[in-house]
């Protein structure tokens, strides 16, 4: 177990820069290539045909660096610290008919590259596309054959790198091969094309504590992002309100109740259902406990999990503890964070199980540990194949995916199991303020606006209006080539999440209650959790609509993971909302004067 939690932790606290001494070997590492509107369709950078060495030695990768599609392997181009190099040949290649169609289709499909310097990403295209003119139609395809690297440094550290070719004319490719093309070109069906690079170093003010701060400065795609304090004062606004309705209204409402059913308990009725109604006619059925114990303990679990590696995430992103030049560090913590916060699921699961006198305590357990896990999988393994059948960089080896087995495994499922001993060892009585009857109350018919469907509308969209502005943005991080570095909104926004979905559930549950349906269980639980299905919807929207992604590869692997994103909320809300719900209802039955 320790061995496997070393490993997924080592990737975390690496990526610092390297120092160097003038004239020192500088390793390029080309990495991979793909189209530029599906970022998570990648392929490695010597499938295509480019200068390549004769036996291809990769570079030992982080799990992160995994995940995140990187495939380094180290290339023919020399750099040395603080030398300059003016078009250096780096190989000559003979392209047959087959190889310059390839590179061709690549072009047209706007292939990007992704080499890596140092830890530092340089990103640039294969080659350049122009279209101009109706009639008559010309359409132009050009390789770029020479790359000029500007690599800046200070003292003996490299702090930025990127690639340019704005003073190099790209070699153009006709259809067909074998012509005469620019000057350079053989018959028989192949094209003859030497590829040249050239290395200029600069020197910079900028510390190596803080190079960090230069690749965020610069993007080689469009920059999205920005601060957005209004959609951040919108969110607040509608908390306030929220927060207020709850506090101001409901509490009014909550007085008014308390003052008339105290008043006719001391006015003598014997008989609490006469002559009454709303939530304290049903005080002998509100604890009553739900059908599905086991999957209800379940989400509650996974749900108080989540929670936690959520809050884990933002505060370790807040503490700067992932480096920006280290691929794929945040989907390292996830991992391990999820391996370690099983304890979490089982322990609340496992408890509030006992608590309502569950007796399969170790089904309760395993339903725990794999309600998440299991969809998990399945997606994975659909999405995991596309790739695979494709070719994609995103395909994990077989030892990546004996690695994530076996930490769940040996470390994910044995701490589900200890959690949930120790939750049911630890776990009391359920502290209801009522005893429940024997024979339940039949409820009375429900208006349609008190239906599950319309709580679920309604409890979904008010908490997904507070995040959608921000859900845009994460998005763009997530499906694009952006780096996310506003945790400190993001936290703010999380918090807004939370404080709305606990609120709405709160309102949403008073009026179940006084309608005499005691059946609050459940429908706190889907009220709020509904949220899923709003950020679902939205994937779809942004898919269609704010994104140029498309193709089978990219399409499994967005819908696939958006469904189970839309999953994690539903299980992270849904916990809370109940939670909201239980206590509000502990403390308006507790403050009633009954015997």
């Amino acid at each position: 177990m320790m061995a496997v939690l070393c490993v997924l932790i080592l990737g975390l606290f690496s990526g610092w820069a390297v120092s160097y001494k003038q004239g020192d070997n500088v390793t390029l590492y080309v990495n991979k290539v793909g189209p530029y509107h599906n970022p998570q369709e990648t392929y490695h950078y010597y499938t295509l045909p480019v200068c390549r060495p004769d036996k291809v030695h990769h570079k030992s990768l982080s799990l992160g660096e995994v995940l995140d599609g990187d495939r380094m392997a180290e290339s023919l181009y020399y750099i040395r610290f603080r030398e300059n190099v003016e078009r250096k040949t780096l190989c000559k290649l003979t392209l047959s008919e087959k190889q310059v169609d390839e590179l061709r289709e690549a072009i047209e499909e706007l292939y990007y590259f992704e080499f890596v310097l140092d830890d530092i990403p340089i990103w640039g295209f294969v080659g350049y596309i122009e279209e101009s003119g109706f009639l008559p139609h010309s359409h132009k395809v050009g390789l770029w054959t020479h790359l000029d690297f500007n690599i800046e440094y200070n003292g003996d550290s490299v702090i930025f790198a990127n690639v340019s070719v704005k003073d190099v004319k790209p070699f153009p490719l006709e259809e067909g091969a074998g012509a005469v093309v620019g000057g350079v070109g053989v018959g028989g069906g192949s094209l003859t094309v030497t590829h040249t690079y050239s290395v200029r170093w600069y020197e910079s003010n900028l510390p190596a504590a803080r190079r960090a701060e230069r690749l965020r400065d610069y993007s080689f795609f469009p920059k999205t992002l920005e601060i957005h304090w209004l959609s951040i004062i919108n969110s607040l606004v509608l908390v306030v309100l929220l927060l207020g309705f709850v506090i101001i209204i409901l509490m009014r409402v909550l007085k008014n109740d308390f003052a008339r059913y105290n008043v006719e308990e001391e006015g003598g009725c014997d008989d609490l259902d006469q002559g009454d109604n709303g939530w304290k006619i049903i005080h002998t059925d509100v604890f009553r406990f739900p059908p599905f114990k086991s999957l209800l303990c379940a989400v509650l679990g996974v749900g108080a999990q989540f929670l936690t590696l959520a809050t884990a995430i933002i505060v370790m992103a807040l503490l700067g503890m992932f480096n920006v030049h280290r691929h794929g560090a945040i989907n390292s913590a996830a991992i391990v964070l999820y391996a370690l916060t099983s304890c979490v699921s089982g322990y609340v699961s496992c408890s509030f199980y006992t608590q309502i006198n569950g007796q399969r305590w170790v089904w309760n357990i395993i339903l725990t540990s794999s309600l998440f896990s299991a969809p998990l999988f399945f997606t994975w393994s659909i999405v995991n194949s596309v790739h695979w059948w494709s070719g994609s960089t995103q395909a994990l080896p077989a030892t990546t995916v004996l690695l994530l087995l076996g930490a769940w495994v040996l470390v994910g499922f044995p701490l589900s199991v200890i959690g949930g001993i120790v939750g049911k060892n630890r776990a009391g009585s359920f502290q209801a303020p009522c005893r429940t009857r024997n024979i339940p109350r039949q409820i009375p018919p429900q208006p349609w606006y008190k239906h599950t469907i319309v709580h679920m509308a309604i409890g979904g969209f008010l908490p997904f209006s507070a995040i959608s502005v921000e859900l845009y943005y994460i998005f763009a991080t997530v499906w694009g080539r952006e780096h996310y570095t506003l945790y400190g909104i993001l936290l703010c926004v999380f918090a807004i999440l939370l404080s709305v979905g606990a609120c709405i559930s709160v309102a949403l549950t008073y009026f179940l209650l006084s309608g005499e349906d005691y059946r609050w269980w459940w429908r706190s639980v889907l009220s709020t959790g509904s949220t899923g299905l709003f950020i679902f919807v939205y994937s779809v929207f942004y898919y269609r609509n704010r994104s140029s992604m498309s193709g089978l590869v990219q399409s499994s692997e967005f819908f696939g993971y958006s469904l189970l994103t839309a999953l994690v909320f539903s299980l992270m809300l849904g916990s809370v909302s109940f939670w909201a719900s239980l206590a509000f209802i502990r403390y308006i039955y507790r403050s009633l004067k009954m015997d």
